[in-house]
């Protein structure tokens, strides 16, 4: 019978996330080739790890043909040099879809049939935009399984604004702007550039290399956000600039037992407690991460109050608002997305929730203080995801040491 394991996050890294179009950076790069970069990466920077001994790799794309196609784990495993032992597969739950990958693969360790596993994502809107190529069942609509406007998200986030009145425009926008001073000064003190893998790129001048997001606004004011258009509704809420952009880029990350990460001494940087997935209403698909949070806490017998850090996927800002307001969080609570989220960087789909991983492993290095930290996202149709993690650094000297200086204050 199959010895149950402790699981961890041994590292991950990404692409650099682009615009999607003919004038992003990526607009003549393959998606499986941004992947191949982010898996390259990570092994790159563990060149220690015997890729013989790598059990599975899972690589999710939410559309999935063309680049992203042909069962894209497996390719990519393939490109990546990786041994032709090794397989792979794909992985869809929209949004979600590298933290699928990540919770697939763990649910996989922690039974004990895997070892290692690679995990991660991709999305190239530019070649692949939102909805492309789907033919939604006609009984969606016609048996009022779902309202139209559930198949568009921003429809679904306007509806967010109508169900919770205090979830004004001008928060979202002052969110927003949050946001991307956070990516600025994130960037400013190089807390984000170790985690990127440059990508070549060709581009109309010639060849060159993609070393930084492509998104960010730093120059960004609340007058510019105030006087943006609304285009899922007239006199709407939801603008360009208080959510996430249309973006291409990958991720990849490396999943073990702990017990295999120390016998090979690889790194731990974070150890799963638990995670949980949710339903919820498709026409407010935005509201998931709170049921699927609530689950996450319930089923690791913590709380709310328990969490020190927290990633969370901004879709849209009225999203994570909702989010905050249900936990009876700030708006400007300095554990909410410490450098700063989406609507600055990008959200390339299924590539996403690796990227909140690696941010949140990043923080956990720099906040011995803290020993849990969440991982949430809103997924499209009507869905939440949520990964609670364990800081290896945690230290309890240093969490009496920061509430007594609190105390002080």
């Amino acid at each position: 019978m199959a010895e149950r394991s402790e699981v961890v996050f041994v590292d991950g890294m990404r692409t650099p996330f682009g615009r999607a179009g003919e004038k992003g950076v990526y607009w003549q790069t393959r998606a499986d080739d941004l992947v191949v970069k982010a898996i390259g990466g990570v092994l790159e920077r563990n060149p220690g790890l015997p890729t013989e001994l790598i059990d599975d790799v899972a690589i999710a794309a939410t559309t999935q043909t063309g680049d992203q196609g042909l069962t894209l784990g497996r390719t990519a495993a393939l490109l990546a040099g990786l041994p032709l032992s090794v397989p792979g597969y794909a992985v869809d739950r929209m949004c979600a879809g590298a933290m699928t990958s990540v919770t697939t693969v763990a649910g996989a360790i922690g039974f004990g049939a895997y070892d290692l596993a690679i995990a991660g994502g991709v999305e190239h809107m530019g070649h692949h935009p939102m909805g492309s190529g789907v033919d939604p069942n006609p009984r969606f609509l016609a048996e009022k399984l779902v309202n139209a406007e559930a198949l568009n998200m921003g429809n679904t986030a306007e509806r967010i604004h109508d169900r919770f009145p205090q979830l004004t425009k001008e928060r979202s926008d002052r969110y927003a702007l949050r946001s991307q001073q956070k990516v600025a000064a994130a960037y400013e003190a190089g807390k984000i550039q170790p985690d990127l893998v440059p990508v070549a790129i060709r581009t109309a001048e010639g060849w060159g290399l993609a070393t930084r997001d492509e998104a960010p606004r730093p120059d960004t004011t609340l007058e510019g956000l105030a006087g943006l258009r609304t285009p899922f509704r007239p006199h709407g809420r939801v603008t360009a600039g208080n959510s996430s952009g249309l973006n291409d880029g990958a991720t990849a990350s490396l999943i073990a037992s702990e017990s295999t990460a120390r016998e090979l001494g690889l790194p731990v940087k974070m150890r799963l407690v638990s995670f949980a997935f949710a339903g919820v209403e498709p026409e407010i698909m935005g509201i998931g991460p709170v049921p699927s949070t609530e689950k996450a806490l319930r089923k690791a017998g913590l709380s709310i109050d328990d969490i020190g850090l927290f990633e969370l996927n901004e879709a849209f800002a009225v999203q994570v608002l909702s989010f905050l307001d249900h936990f009876g969080i700030d708006d400007d609570d300095p554990r909410v997305n410490e450098y700063g989220g989406a609507i600055a960087i990008g959200h390339p789909l299924a590539s996403s929730g690796v990227r909140l991983m690696i941010q949140l492993a990043r923080q956990f290095e720099e906040h011995p203080e803290v020993r849990y930290g969440v991982t949430a996202m809103c997924i499209g149709l009507g869905q939440g995801g949520t990964v609670i993690w364990e800081n290896p650094h945690f230290d309890v000297k240093s969490k009496a040491a920061k509430a007594s200086r609190k105390a002080a204050r």
